[in-house]
């Protein structure tokens, strides 16, 4: 078992005005796979994946990452864990504005002591035109593909993402969800990402569905689309 939640909850606000979000998170993902987190805004998901990838923490319960409890190390620990395990893209792209492309993924390199060839992902991520160029001088697709690019050169167990086509147009989000699908043929990283678009479960290998802080449905997907396929 590659990961684990079990019993997860996490509540925030105080007194008369606690807000439980998670209310008893059991599941499992394999290793490699494309699992999504599916929900309406309010779901939780967001949150679940913050507490599986150490940004936030549990109230109770724990995630093991190939038998290593997050919950049980300090946080010099858990920083290096992050560092050295996970890669992170959000909605937002937070790429460093005064460095270009190429040393936008460099700064991800940089935290990796097995990091992946740079150049062979420039081409994986198809911004080998564009490695000069500065942030501002890229659309919101390319922009995208430097964060992905920042995020997997460190070569991590898992890739998490959030929202990541939230911020772009229909045919630059299926040219980024076949990115990710590329990433995760070639590289082998396990992907969770969250979403609320219903279409994107159909790429994915493990779906689980949450509405209110609570899991609706855990499958494997038997037949999966190729992103490019991909309607809504």
């Amino acid at each position: 078992m590659f990961l684990e939640l079990s019993g997860i909850r996490k509540s925030y606000g105080s007194a008369d005005n606690v807000v439980e979000v998670l209310k008893g998170i059991d599941a499992t993902v394999e290793k490699g796979e494309i699992c999504v987190l599916l929900g309406p805004s309010g779901s939780g998901k967001s949150t679940l994946l913050n507490i599986i990838g150490g940004i936030d923490s549990a109230d109770s319960g724990y995630v093991s990452i190939n038998g290593e409890k997050t919950g049980e190390m300090n946080e010099k620990s858990l920083t290096r864990y992050r560092r050295s395990h996970l890669g992170y893209v959000f909605q937002m792209y937070n790429l460093i504005p005064n460095l270009t492309v190429k040393e936008n993924v460099e700064v991800g390199a940089y935290l990796s002591d097995d990091p992946l060839d740079i150049d062979d992902l420039i081409l994986t991520l198809g911004l080998k035109d564009h490695i000069h160029k500065l942030p501002n001088q890229l659309s919101g697709g390319q922009q995208q593909r430097t964060s992905i690019g920042r995020a997997i050169v460190k070569n991590p167990d898992i890739l998490l993402c959030d929202e990541p086509t939230g911020a772009l147009d229909y045919n630059t989000s299926k040219e980024i969800l076949k990115l990710i699908e590329d990433v995760n043929g070639k590289y082998k990283n396990t992907v969770i990402m969250v979403t609320h678009n219903e279409a994107i479960k159909e790429m994915a290998d493990h779906v689980i569905t949450l509405k209110d802080g609570m899991i609706r449905k855990d499958y494997k997907n038997e037949s999966k689309i190729p992103a490019m396929d991909l309607d809504w």
